[in-house]
């Protein structure tokens, strides 16, 4: 059986939840975030790092077709007053995702339940395309962190600080909100060039 390829997306691309990103990722080589579903209101490190990527990156925000997708998406748009915010609407089709034992309160399917060309055919109706891929990029990951100092240290949050300084992000997140941060806005080379830049000025004080 033939794999398709990826979509490489140079935005980042917003779900309400963790099956929806789980469907997504076989589909689109992009940084995904998830809302939580209503988590997204109290979530303020949440809130922020969205409204960065959309001013730095660009956002896909890309709902269920309930009013509750409507409602976050609304709430995204509220966040989002500058940068570049592009929605997706899937279409309201029936039915009931496999791991659910019901049909959800309105009877729609929910991102995770859609198949592969109905969410490819959503993207291009909003103008994404892409670029097709044969595997995702390398990301960041928590070991690269701790082995720089910037995770279970005990000066790992003022280096995180000093680090998100140099990057122009957040000050005075969490490291697992800095390590979204990173993925997100810089990338894997990106970020690699950045830290070694950052030592060197870093050595000099």
């Amino acid at each position: 059986q033939r794999v398709r390829p990826l979509i490489k997306l140079n935005q980042a691309v917003i779900v309400e939840g963790k099956y929806d990103k789980i469907t997504l990722e076989n589909i689109i080589d992009a940084t995904i975030f998830t809302t939580d579903g209503y988590g997204i209101f109290k979530n303020k490190e949440k809130r922020e790092l969205i409204r960065l990527l959309a001013i730095r990156r660009g956002i896909v925000v890309i709902t269920d077709s309930d009013s509750a997708g409507a409602l976050i998406r609304s709430h995204i748009k509220q966040i989002c007053t500058s940068g570049t915010v592009i929605n997706v609407y899937v279409p309201q089709l029936s039915g009931k995702e496999r791991r659910k034992t019901k049909p959800s309160k309105q009877g729609y399917l929910g991102v995770e339940g859609l198949d592969s060309q109905t969410i490819i055919e959503a993207l291009e109706r909003s103008g994404i395309k892409g670029e097709n891929v044969t595997k995702k990029a390398p990301e960041i990951t928590k070991i690269q962190l701790y082995k720089l100092g910037l995770s279970g240290g005990v000066n790992s949050a003022k280096l995180r600080d000093s680090l998100a300084e140099h990057l122009n992000l957040p000050k005075g997140i969490s490291c697992n909100a800095f390590l979204d941060s990173v993925n997100a806005v810089c990338g894997y080379d990106e970020f690699v060039k950045a830290v070694e830049l950052w030592r060197q000025e870093t050595d000099k004080r």
